[in-house]
């Protein structure tokens, strides 16, 4: 996940890469009610409501991981940073969205703790903005019409991204699907959902 440049250059572009996803994720959970929660999304065995508690835990764990230099895994618990299903999920979300990004602004090239792993901050940074803009999508396709793909542009700085965080096939479970076909003239954003395991045609 290397850029050329500083460490300085590296980590801003990082940064300002997850404020393109983190954007994009805002407008595509706008539409989110509680009477939406139950609907299914893409992410197999997940409702919408167990999807926005995911995506306010990853941007809780983004926050944790630039504020305090670290990143501790709860995988026991369903939901260890994030309030399960807040009353209204999409506000909930803008919060924890304004939260992240006032502090990523002031990020440096500095290391992050990943349950013992060491990570560049530039490196969890673009992690961040993957996962964000993927599950963005995944939150639009569960609220239905009108169709909010990612924009071209932050797909096709995501994607190679997305093949370096999944270099092999060996490299996929538990977090990505296996790799569905695509055409190579198709969208970024249909490459990148495909070479994640989604089908870029879901709820179409």
């Amino acid at each position: 996940m290397r850029e050329g440049g500083s460490a300085e250059d590296s980590t801003a572009r990082a940064v300002e890469l997850l404020r393109h996803a983190v954007g994009y994720a805002l407008g595509t959970a706008q539409p989110v009610t509680p009477a939406l929660l139950h609907r299914p999304t893409p992410c197999a065995k997940w409702d919408l409501g167990r999807l926005m508690v995911h995506v306010d835990d990853s941007l809780a764990a983004l926050h944790e991981g630039v504020t305090e230099g670290t990143v501790a895994l709860h995988p026991a618990a369903p939901a260890p940073r994030a309030a399960a299903r807040a009353p209204d999920p999409a506000a909930a979300f803008r919060l924890r969205a304004a939260r992240l990004l006032g502090a990523w602004t002031a990020a440096g090239p500095g290391r992050v703790v990943v349950a013992d792993a060491p990570l560049t901050a530039t490196a969890l940074a673009l992690t961040g903005a993957v996962e964000i803009a993927v599950h963005g999508w995944d939150i639009g396709r569960a609220t239905g019409p009108p169709d909010r793909p990612i924009p071209a542009p932050l797909a096709a700085r995501l994607l190679p991204v997305a093949r370096q965080l999944v270099p092999h096939e060996g490299a996929r479970h538990p977090l990505f699907a296996p790799r569905l076909p695509s055409a190579p003239d198709a969208p970024p954003g249909d490459r990148l959902l495909a070479f994640l395991g989604r089908d870029p045609a879901y709820g179409r």
